[in-house]
């Protein structure tokens, strides 16, 4: 069973960077992709960023210049570094995983519990 665990939310100010970590463990050759997902009050998950297996990057056009995302082979360890933080931005953030390359949600094969970030004005 592959398990993913976030951390590095908070409470921070706009214009204030931040940097998540998802840690995975027990993750195969099949998953290609791992990926950062959001979701804010009252609002659906929507995607944020995705790096495949080569290194490859995606990322959603509002986060696009603001945040990026790496991994971390040797620690097994994904990041999202956030930076120019927006009260828009405050949401909880999920890391997930997926055998597919793809922004959907439902194609996701893992997910963590998520961590919280909130940006004050």
């Amino acid at each position: 069973q592959v398990q993913l665990v976030e951390s590095g939310g908070g409470l921070v100010q706009a214009g204030d960077s931040l940097r998540l970590s998802c840690a995975a463990s027990g993750l195969g050759f099949s998953i290609l992709y791992m990926t950062w997902f959001r979701q804010g009050p009252g609002k659906g998950r929507e995607f944020v960023a995705g790096i495949t297996r080569s290194g490859v990057t995606h990322y959603a056009d509002s986060v696009q210049g603001r945040f990026t995302i790496s991994r971390d082979g040797a620690k097994n360890t994904v990041y999202l570094q956030m930076s120019s933080l927006k009260p828009e931005d405050t949401a909880t953030y999920y890391c997930a995983a997926s055998r597919t390359v793809s922004r959907y949600v439902g194609i996701m094969d893992y997910w963590g519990k998520g961590t919280l970030v909130t940006v004050s004005s």
